[in-house]
């Protein structure tokens, strides 16, 4: 029998396929290149530490604050950007951040050493930082809702997961760029030039995302709005008057999703190599392992989600975050350096990240109406990572360092698996539902 006419009207607007791969591909790699660049950060702590902050008692800890004050301009960028993203379009907002993203990755490879800049070279380290913050403020959540926007339905879950896939991989290819360099040249070269390699390679890789995102349209959703002249004036004042709730329910449920993300995979080698007693090359070398089996998991987490639903994958992730960190970190110091044990924990961390990071970009993307997502989603999100997430692997290096308890860092994860525990508590369950 015919459809009738008002179901046609009333149905969603579809991409066609060829056009929706490009999107989930165009939307995925920008996002990879803002997490190639904090991975890589992450991984090669140590030598950047000795290239900015030589012979201060502290230079590590310096190290990982320089880390996370870049992303302090976070809120900045997703308050400026999603506004860009919701009055303008996602398309020129995420081309920005890519292209910001990329040359700022590629200055911190060229950047002068402490030796020749002196205090300067600690100081243009920390602006490159703001920048990179501000750029990314805007991509996390503009990148969600791009793909989001573009998933057929019934396959948001899917779709959505692919950005924390390409995040995954990124994490990949810097803990790689990170191994690379270490295992294959001396100390004295490493710290002289080899870390700034993979930094440099940023630069190929932003050039490959801007050209794929100039060849997508916009998404089918916004165009509609626009269309339909229903695009949001002013984005920042609709969504503090009407979803103020669900931002602040986005903010509690980012709190772990960070806080495991920048301890579980960036921090990780930092504490098996410093804090467990591996080598650096090992310690890189199960990160690895630990990134590829989440990259494998991610989709099947996200396809999954639209089949049984995402709130009740982000509650078993949380409980898993708050039963397993001690007992498993526990395990790694009282180990004997026994390797084996050492990637069968890995892997549990996987999994456990997995449940989280499968569903959580389309139930998050899920919660708001298209005119305001970008924004809606960018500034709770980005708020919550700047004081939970990007000071994590501080935060943890402080708390072993004070407390003397190589176990104090898990009780940071635990605390905060229970306050996302209880903003998922009353989430609504948007997978079965149309998006607004």
């Amino acid at each position: 029998m015919p459809e009738p006419v008002s179901a046609r009207a009333a149905a969603p607007p579809q991409a066609a396929p060829p056009t929706s791969r490009r999107a989930v591909l165009s939307g995925a790699i920008g996002n990879a290149l803002e997490w190639y660049d904090f991975s890589v950060y992450g991984y090669l702590a140590v030598p950047i530490s000795h290239v900015f902050f030589p012979g201060h008692s502290a230079q590590l800890l310096l190290t990982f604050a320089t880390f996370g004050v870049g992303f302090l301009m976070r809120p900045v960028g997703s308050i400026v950007l999603g506004h860009y993203g919701d009055r303008i379009g996602r398309r020129p907002a995420l081309l920005f951040t890519v292209g910001v993203m990329s040359i700022s990755t590629f200055l911190v490879g060229v950047l002068p050493s402490y030796a020749v800049l002196g205090i300067w070279a600690p100081l243009l380290l920390l602006l490159l930082r703001l920048v990179q913050g501000f750029s990314a403020g805007g991509e996390w959540g503009g990148s969600a809702a791009f793909l989001v926007e573009f998933a057929r339905p019934g396959r948001r879950g899917l779709t959505g997961s692919f950005q924390q896939f390409t995040t995954v991989v990124a994490l990949l290819a810097g803990a790689a760029a990170g191994t690379a360099v270490t295992s294959g040249m001396s100390k004295a070269a490493l710290d002289a030039w080899g870390w700034r390699l993979p930094f440099l390679f940023g630069i190929v890789l932003g050039a490959v995302a801007l050209y794929l995102r100039m060849r997508v349209p916009d998404t089918p959703r916004y165009e509609k709005l626009e269309e339909a002249e229903d695009v949001a004036r002013y984005p920042l004042v609709e969504i503090f008057r009407t979803v103020r709730a669900d931002m602040a329910r986005l903010f509690g449920l980012t709190i772990v999703w960070t806080v495991a993300y920048y301890v579980f995979l960036t921090w990780l080698p930092t504490y098996l190599e410093t804090d467990a007693g591996f080598s650096d090359s090992f310690s890189l070398a199960a990160t690895m392992v630990e990134l590829a089996f989440l990259a494998a998991l991610i989709p099947f987490m996200g396809r999954l989600s639209d089949r049984i639903g995402r709130k009740r994958m982000l509650l078993a992730s949380c409980v898993l975050y708050a039963v397993l960190p001690y007992p498993l970190f526990a395990a790694i110091g009282s180990s004997g350096h026994n390797r084996a044990l050492v990637i069968a924990v890995v892997l549990v961390l996987a999994a456990s990240v997995s449940l989280f990071s499968g569903p959580g970009p389309a139930a998050v993307s899920e919660m708001f109406p298209t005119r305001i997502r970008y924004s809606a989603l960018s500034i709770p999100y980005n708020v919550s990572t700047a004081i939970f997430g990007g000071f994590a692997p501080f935060i943890a290096t402080a708390l072993i360092q004070f407390t003397g308890n190589h176990l104090s860092m898990t009780f940071y994860v635990i605390a905060a698996a229970v306050v996302s525990f209880m903003s998922i508590l009353t989430l609504r369950d948007r997978s079965k539902e149309e998006l607004r």
